[in-house]
């Protein structure tokens, strides 16, 4: 272990700070992926990543900390176990990095916790790529195990000055193969293991909730700050540098993505907005601390481009990715990785190295497609053997019956419990319900004089700009009583419907609103009539004899 220079508050403040916004990255990872899967999923989504802050912190305590970054053991793959449970790190700091001039001047265990988060988020990562098919129990497990024998080792061979592949040459300024590709590759190998959905590729599952993507992407890009900009471990420059570098390679990967969406599919999304960010800050992590703000713009122009290409690469593979991990993590860990060797700009880190682009020849660029192999290779078969092994002695793979409604079969309870009538536009003033004298309160209508029909039809709730327009117009037609609810019908043709990304499905049953008017007889027509200007077709309306409650002696 290096001898530590004293303290430095400000580098502890920064470094500490961006401790909070890697852990903050977790719970919006959890809402990124939350939101794209199907409703009855979304709960087993969320508990998959958070139970990651519980289970991989301990094990990072315990065991994985010393692995990565206790000295190293002789043999540059991993650290020795001195540091068990975090005993024996007495006064001297964690290791000089590889990406730290001069010596650490944090205390030990801001940089223990620092890179507790990293190894958090990384395997959480995987669940994208398996949602719907993870038993809670066995994806604990996997986390455990994965956690020490995949990641720790390869954050010990780049991280570590004493690693291997530090030491070969290879640079990774912020996770591109200890996180990125590393789990990519992880998700490769838990693929074959969980296998696919039932009806996968015919079959697409809709998300329950764009807006919750969005704003767990908002909270990705806010972490990512903390996520490059703090593995320097020092508030200076290359921080700065670091932390511009992430925000236009984001802004960058967004608008190549919405272009490339655009030609191939027509439209510009907001799920693409997100997408395209996320690929741009995947791709510039291993580049961040390297390069300069224009190759920074360009690598994460390029990773629009690629990674939006690379949305194919789960068919071509026969690979069941749910939420696109490939394409935006694996892809964009790997890109970026081997665009450092092209983009590497020494003048911007001491430490870093020219590449291609700048005089710097291929050597660099050589080092990191070592890398990019080895890492790949290795986190690809022990995450196939740890998967497998799971899977054998408690299941990984939920059962299929489970596999449509997990939430219910894992935590005995829903996500949510609005339906479709309930979000009809109401009317309104956007301020508070003033009580006073005078003001015209509901009045039930009047019961039906003489012989009643009931009218029942559905009727598209995209049409019903408000509760009050349709009620007046029944009632003004004749109503004397209306009942709203929801329901699914069944289509002569399945009608298509846009996913994000590109995707789409055929839906056989199309969600209604089931509309129940109790009317004279003389009115049926008319309410017949209103009832189509809504969608309602007469042929599938029904007209029946009722007999009202208050004629029941």
């Amino acid at each position: 272990m290096l001898a530590q220079q004293a303290v430095n508050s400000g580098d502890t403040a920064w470094v500490l700070v961006c401790t909070g916004l890697v852990l903050f990255m977790t719970p919006g990872l959890a809402a990124f992926y939350g939101g794209m899967v199907r409703t009855r999923n979304v709960l087993a989504m969320l508990q998959q990543n958070i139970i990651a802050l519980g289970v991989v912190s301990l094990t990072w305590v315990l065991v994985g900390y010393t692995i990565a970054f206790g000295d190293d053991a002789g043999t540059g793959l991993f650290g020795n176990l001195e540091l068990l449970g975090l005993t024996g790190l007495g006064v001297p700091p964690a290791p000089n990095l590889h990406v730290v001039a001069g010596q650490v001047t944090v205390p030990t265990l801001a940089f223990v916790a620092y890179q507790m988060m990293f190894a958090v988020i990384t395997p959480a990562l995987v669940t994208g790529a398996t949602a719907g098919r993870l038993k809670f129990l066995g994806w604990a497990l996997f986390l455990a195990v994965w956690s020490i024998v995949v990641y720790a080792p390869i954050a010990h061979w780049l991280w570590h000055p004493d690693g291997w592949l530090a030491k070969f040459g290879t640079q990774d300024w912020a996770g591109g193969l200890v996180v990125h590709a590393s789990a990519g590759a992880a998700v490769l190998g838990t693929l074959l293991v969980v296998k696919r959905r039932r009806g996968w590729p015919r079959t697409a599952a809709p998300p329950n909730s764009i807006p919750l993507t969005i704003l767990g992407a908002g909270i990705l890009w806010f972490g990512w700050f903390g996520f490059n900009g703090g593995d320097g471990l020092q508030a200076n420059g290359v921080a700065a540098q670091a932390l511009i570098n992430t925000h236009l390679a984001a802004a960058a990967g967004m608008l190549l993505w919405l272009v490339a969406e655009r030609f191939k599919d027509g439209h510009s999304t907001v799920v693409g907005s997100v997408s395209g960010a996320v690929a741009g800050l995947a791709t510039i992590t291993p580049a961040a601390g390297y390069v300069n703000t224009i190759s920074a713009i360009v690598i994460g122009a390029i990773a629009g481009i690629v990674c939006h290409t690379a949305l194919r690469l789960k068919y071509l593979l026969r690979l069941d990715d749910a939420l696109d991990v490939l394409a935006v993590h694996f892809v964009g860990g790997m890109l970026g990785t081997l665009l450092l060797g092209l983009f590497g700009d020494s003048g911007v880190n001491p430490l870093g190295k020219d590449g291609l682009f700048l005089g710097g020849g291929g050597s660099l660029l050589w080092h990191q497609l070592v890398g990019v192999l080895s890492v790949v290779a290795f986190a690809f078969v022990l995450s196939w053997a740890i998967a497998a092994a799971v899977q054998a002695l408690v299941g990984l793979r939920a059962p299929a019956d489970e596999q449509d409604d997990l939430d219910h079969a894992q935590q005995g309870a829903a996500a949510y419990h609005l339906g479709g009538v309930a979000g009809l536009s109401g009317t309104g003033a956007p301020q508070r319900r003033q009580h006073r004298a005078g003001r015209e309160t509901a009045v039930a209508p009047a019961q039906p004089a003489g012989h009643a029909r009931l009218v029942t039809a559905t009727v598209d709730p995209t049409l019903l700009p408000t509760t009050r327009e349709l009620r007046d117009a029944l009632r003004a037609a004749g109503a004397t009583a209306i009942v709203v609810s929801d329901a699914t019908v069944s289509t002569a043709e399945p009608a298509s419907r846009a996913l994000p990304r590109g995707y789409w499905q055929d839906q056989d049953l199309l969600d209604r609103a089931r509309v129940e008017v109790v009317v004279r007889q003389e009115a049926v027509p008319s309410v017949l009539d209103v009832l189509g200007r809504y969608g309602a077709d007469r042929s599938e309306s029904f007209v029946q004899d009722v007999q009202p409650a208050t004629d029941v002696r």
